[in-house]
């Protein structure tokens, strides 16, 4: 983050920023590097990103003038652990401590803002930071979010929760940028939060319409402009060191061209910005890998301007000391995102929906694992799972999920080999993790405690019928009442829990299966409990209720396929499904939903169903084409079906409506499908409150976009709510353009969307992310999956078209209800669809054994944190530092071998306020909990501050992350909204708390 900054006197000495003062200019060397993209990880440090961290720290090293900065720790991490000799390293820590190579943003990536979730944003902000912290003592003090496709508001209140002190963006919709560049309105302080405002606010600083490179076009050269090393190339670098596209050489000949055409872009910026302090990035797409000739041609162009070096953090000190008010910002987001009137950056918010469904669940898995992994070492911290095979697997998943939040990754935006490359390292970090989860779950955890499978032998002469073993997790730290579904190959089963006593639970043919069927079993777990599960299975028809146990056989009824060629006459023939929530009536004439009723509510609301699509275009000779990135309608969504079919399996335990969408009446194979479950109450909560619905959709013709449409009675006028990176709801008010209204009206859902009245609220949860809009009054309509061409040649040459011909099975939750009831429950439930309970089996059926009676391990503790508190992280993360920051840089700068073993006594814990202040007269109340409740010790706590900056208001306010030490360390006071972090240091050392942003 260091940079070379230099006054500019030479040329520009004369213009002023408007007080007679001249422009301070601070110029930044930097390399974009992509987390994938166009070429993979392997690639992209083969061709070049390897060479840029090489050259640029021998470089750095020969010239006290010199800065550069670093980014994307993926690549700076594989560099240092494969590339980097120890007199590299030697010199980069030296580079640090000068403050010459800087570390900014200091994340795995640059993540997307649009769908990315809010823990996978956090997790590969973590990894960066701890290795970060860990390797050189530093910590990332300022943001560089030049690329990702939109600002969410939400990123800027994590950047402030880290102890960032200043944010910078770049991607914002053109015509907005325009104004903001006329008004000089591109920088302001930014409250992202409406519950958390002035404590967590931060000054933005939005790149201006040159972005993060540095121009390209000069008027006497027909080459790259300012990059002197040319254009790297695929797959290998060249031996000689020629790249195509070198620019002109800076020589006695061309020093003056290239100091005026910088000097005249400076003053052009100067014009857009309040102070006289200019941003001024030197790089762009993978530069400075070939840094000697780079440096070599910027040192007498920078002495020939002048040569005074400073570094990001001057520039933003600058701007901090300057006597300027900032205008304020508040929750407001800049979703969607638009480079044209026909170009609206809205498609990426569906594209590729298999991986996004596989991001989500890898990291669902993943904080799983960390949770039951952190509460095994607490409690058995000699074994028997080995902590360094289990920490290996926990980083290889970590690795993975952080990976693909970049902002070419969960987007969807990658060419198909990249798209393949995070598949394959989620799916491999995910069989790890599995791999985990059965040792955690199985291996005894003391030689006098058998395992739960061990000393067991069959009983002879006695005919059973096959059993199974399952193993429930819940990963929550609520206390949950669930339905769990798990696939046999058996017509019937019983069931009972590890206590021996029957448990309720139903048994089906599969929706998508001849050959087996679903077990639907009602599942009661503690807050980080789990719980075996014993699976009777058999093919003889069960009698009595020793065979059946408690557990229900449904059958279903079959409706004959209806055609939409036929005058529908809708309300006719309504068949009702009841749970202890709602009265669904689903209409025979069309094998539609027509409304759903809610009980207590007593309020009816006219809803249907089904899919609609966007026919594409794919000629650019024909107009505005999608792709990866853009959705740009080629007029208004046909129905995409022809007839429907549809079947009703009523339950005990759950209702499951299956209806299957034709697109053509004779067809043998739906190409859409919708099946919803209606669970029936249990326990406390009333779990009837969400309907749970599975999609099947695909494959789809080329060119088409096909959204799941839900039409209601609801008068929302269009006015829809969708979620900002699953942590805070955002109004979007329908707007209409001149061009590419319905693309521009779409915004990303990553967990959740609703549209409501003045007496109801219809929400949709999702299981991983969508684009979302309200197109007519009292509609939903989300974007299922996208199959796109294009001749683009950008895209041809690229390979970034999007030809996907997967099936995907998305999944959503429904509810509906008056604003209060389902304000209430829309945070917990989505939450509860994102981390639903993990379910292991840990045999395969087969003859019963007889087990000897073990010593039953006393239950473990339960966690149950308040019904607003969510537990957003619980891990050890294995980082080996002295809690003492002097001691730690004085281990750093001692010279000696710096390898160490990781530190299993450290975890890391974070609770999240899930409400928004005044969101509900109780749960949005700042709650006080006792750690103690959590995890056993003394401890001290810590302060950390960040700048203030002063507003049009004059509102300033100091971050205090922490309350005083002593006993009220203890209790921790959570607030709407707040992240609370923590560090626990675990025996054999003293318990020790330290309190982080």
């Amino acid at each position: 983050m260091s940079f070379l900054a230099v006054l500019v006197f030479f040329l520009c000495c004369c213009y002023s920023a408007g007080e007679n003062e001249p422009i301070q200019t601070f110029v930044i060397p930097h390399s974009h590097m992509d987390v994938g993209w166009v070429y993979t990880v392997q690639e992209s440090m083969h061709a070049y990103a390897g060479n840029v961290y090489t050259s640029v720290t021998e470089e750095l090293s020969k010239d006290k003038d010199r800065r550069f900065i670093a980014v994307e720790q993926e690549f700076f991490r594989l560099w240092w652990d494969n590339v980097a000799t120890d007199t590299h390293k030697k010199q980069v820590r030296q580079l640090v401590k000068e403050g010459r190579l800087e570390f900014i943003l200091g994340g795995q990536v640059m993540h997307d803002e649009a769908v990315t979730d809010l823990d996978d944003e956090i997790l590969q902000m973590t990894e960066g930071h701890g290795f970060l912290y860990e390797t050189f003592g530093v910590r990332p003090q300022f943001s560089w979010h030049v690329d990702p496709f939109g600002a969410s508001a939400t990123t800027p209140v994590l950047f402030a929760l880290a102890g960032f002190n200043a944010h910078l963006i770049s991607r914002i919709d053109y015509d907005l940028k325009d104004t903001m560049q006329k008004d000089k309105k591109l920088q302001f302080v930014w409250r992202g939060s409406p519950s958390l405002k002035e404590k967590q606010q931060i000054f933005t600083h939005t790149m201006d319409q040159f972005s993060y490179c540095t121009p390209s076009n000069l008027p006497f050269s027909n080459s790259s402009g300012f990059y002197w090393n040319g254009v790297a190339l695929f797959p290998d670098p060249p031996k000689n060191g020629v790249y195509p596209n070198m620019s002109l050489p800076v020589t006695k000949e061309t020093i003056h061209a290239y100091a005026k055409t910088m000097v005249d872009n400076i003053k052009q910026r100067a014009a857009w910005f309040r102070t006289n302090h200019v941003l001024w990035p030197w790089g762009c797409d993978k530069q400075f890998y070939n840094s000697s000739v780079q440096f070599n041609n910027m040192d007498p162009l920078m002495k020939y301007i002048n040569r005074t070096a400073k570094s990001l953090g001057e520039y933003f000190q600058a701007i901090h000391q300057s006597d300027v008010f900032w205008e304020l910002r508040g929750s407001e987001d800049f979703l969607p995102y638009s480079t044209e009137p026909h170009q609206a950056w809205t498609g990426f918010y569906a594209s590729r929906n298999v991986l996004k469904g596989v991001a989500r669940r890898a990291s669902s898995q993943l904080h799983a694992a960390e949770t039951l992994f952190t509460r095994h070492r607490i409690r058995f911290p000699d074994g028997p799972v080995a902590k360094d095979w289990a920490l290996e697997k926990l980083r290889a998943l970590r690795w993975a999920v952080s990976e693909v939040q970049h902002h070419d990754g969960i987007t969807g935006t990658e060419s198909p080999k990249v798209a393949d490359m995070y598949m394959q390292h989620l799916t491999q970090g995910m069989m790890g993790v599995d791999e985990l989860l059965a040792a955690l779950f199985l291996l005894p955890h003391s030689l006098e405690t058998p395992g739960m499978l061990s000393s067991r032998y069959h009983k002879k002469g006695v005919h059973h019928a096959l059993e199974q073993h399952v193993i429930v997790y819940n990963p929550l730290a609520w206390n949950i009442t669930t339905i769990i579904n798990v696939t046999v190959a058996f017509p019937n089963a019983a069931v009972l829990d590890d206590d021996g006593q029957l448990v309720p639970a139903q048994i089906q043919r599969s929706a998508q299966s001849n050959v087996t069927y679903d077990l639907f079993i009602v599942v009661d777990l503690g807050g980080l409990q789990h719980r075996k599960y014993l699976v009777k299975l058999s093919e003889e028809k069960c009698s009595g209720r020793s065979k059946c146990g408690r557990t229900y056989k449904a059958k279903g009824v079959q409706f004959e396929r209806r055609f939409t060629r036929d005058s529908w006459e809708t309300g006719r023939r309504l068949l009702p499904v009841l749970s202890g929530c709602y009265e669904l009536m689903f209409d025979q004439d069309t094998n539609l939903l027509h409304s759903i009723t809610h009980l207590q509510d007593k309020r009816r609301v006219m809803m249907t169903q089904d899919f609609w699509e966007y026919q594409a275009n794919g000629d650019v000779k024909a107009g505005p084409i999608s792709d990866n990135y853009i959705f740009s309608a080629n007029g208004s969504a046909v129905r995409s079906y022809r007839a429907v079919e549809m079947e009703i399996i009523p339950g005990k335990i759950v209702t499951e409506i299956r209806q299957n969408f034709y697109r053509e009446e004779g067809d043998k194979d739906y190409t859409y499908s919708i099946i919803t479950r209606v669970p029936e109450c249990f326990g406390s909560r009333l779990q009837c409150h969400r309907l749970e619905q599975r999609y099947w959709v695909g494959p789809l013709h080329l060119n088409t976009e096909v959204v799941l449409r839900t039409s209601s009675s609801l008068k929302n006028n269009r006015t829809l709510y969708t979620d900002d990176n699953g942590y805070q709801m955002m109004k979007r008010t329908y707007r209409k353009f001149i061009n590419n209204t319905v693309a521009r009206n779409y915004f990303p859902m990553v967990r959740a969307a609703y549209i409501e009245d003045e007496l109801s609220r219809l929400v949709l949860l999702s299981d991983r992310a969508h684009g979302v809009s309200s197109q007519a009054n009292g509609q939903l309509e989300v974007m299922l999956h996208r199959r796109l061409w294009n001749n683009l040649p950008w895209n041809l040459g690229y390979n970034l078209t999007l030809n996907d011909c997967s099936v995907v099975r998305p999944a959503l939750w429904l509810m509906l209800g008056s604003i209060s009831t389902a304000a209430r429950l829309q945070q917990r439930e989505a939450i509860e669809l994102q981390h639903p309970p993990v379910i292991t089996p840990i045999d395969q059926p087969q003859k019963p054994w007889h087990e000897k009676k073990p010593r039953r391990l006393s239950p473990v503790r339960s966690v149950v944190l308040p019904p607003n508190l969510h537990l957003l992280s619980f891990s050890i993360p294995g980082w080996n530092y002295s809690s003492n920051h002097a001691v730690h840089l004085g281990h750093i700068n001692s010279g000696k071998d710096l390898h160490s073993e990781p530190d299993y006594n450290r975890v890391l814990l974070r609770i999240m306020h899930l409400f928004e202040e005044g969101e509900d007269s109780e749960l949005s109340k700042p709650v006080t909990i006792n750690l103690k409740d959590v995890l056993q010790g003394t401890w001290d706590i810590t302060t950390l501050q960040r700048w203030t900056w002063k507003t049009e208001n004059n509102l300033e306010s100091n971050s205090t992350m922490c309350p005083s030490g002593g006993d009220g360390a203890f209790s921790v006071t959570i607030s709407p909204k707040e992240i609370r972090t923590f560090f626990i240091t675990l025996p054999p050392r003293t318990f020790r708390l330290t309190c982080l942003p």
